[in-house]
């Protein structure tokens, strides 16, 4: 086993917190522009899309203030297309999950062979940000 990179670990869990943070605001601001015969299911989907958000922000928070880092105020900056059709707020949606792949893929690297819980919440955090982008991608094929 390594030695666990505190520092490097303590900012990018405050770099997650920030963008699952982002999260919250990204999947609320989608509930509220839905529209069409279809809003009410989509509605709930993004809903659910920011408690989760949410939880997983508290999740690292946890686990960052337990390492004695202290958490950032921020989030991270949030693009706005300005476009609210069901296609193109999933294409967003698909776009911040990659992102949010990525970001606990690069946890993954900094924590492993040095804390087996980091590891198991990276990889559980992994699975779940897969499964968040095959759900989406099923979404958006019936725009193509």
């Amino acid at each position: 086993m390594k030695d666990l990179d505190t520092q490097k670990t303590i900012e990018l869990l405050n770099t997650i917190m920030e963008f699952e943070l982002a999260g919250v605001v990204r999947y609320t601001h989608y509930s509220l522009m839905v529209t069409g015969p279809n809003r009410i299911p989509i509605v709930a989907f993004f809903k659910a899309q920011a408690s989760e958000s949410l939880l997983h922000a508290q999740q690292v928070g946890e686990i960052l203030t337990g390492l004695e880092g202290h958490p950032s105020l921020r989030i991270a900056p949030i693009e706005e297309s300005h476009r609210h059709s069901v296609q193109d707020i999933l294409q967003e949606s698909l776009n911040h999950e990659k992102k949010a792949l990525d970001l606990y893929k690069k946890l993954l690297e900094v924590v492993e062979n040095a804390s087996i819980y980091l590891e198991e919440f990276s990889r559980s955090m992994i699975g779940q940000e897969e499964l968040h982008n095959l759900e989406i991608k099923k979404m958006l094929r019936d725009f193509s």
